[in-house]
């Protein structure tokens, strides 16, 4: 069930990275980002939440097991 969880919570990370990536590009974001200096709060809030999903995940993929030695 661990395991389960953790390559869902990859597959969601890698999802909210696309996102991510196609959020910074949008023309809104580029209009944004050169007024501002900064990319666009959904932009970083899609990367933000990616990094968690996919640390998360990884961490329980490669973490050990309970009840195995």
């Amino acid at each position: 069930m661990r395991k389960l969880i953790a390559v869902i919570l990859v597959g969601v990370g890698v999802v909210l990275l696309f996102l991510g990536f196609g959020a910074s590009q949008s023309l809104v974001s580029e209009v944004s980002e050169f007024f501002t200096g900064s990319p666009s709060d959904k932009s970083l809030y899609l990367f933000g939440s990616s990094l968690v999903c996919l640390l998360v995940g990884g961490v329980l993929l490669t973490g050990p097991s309970k009840g195995k030695v």
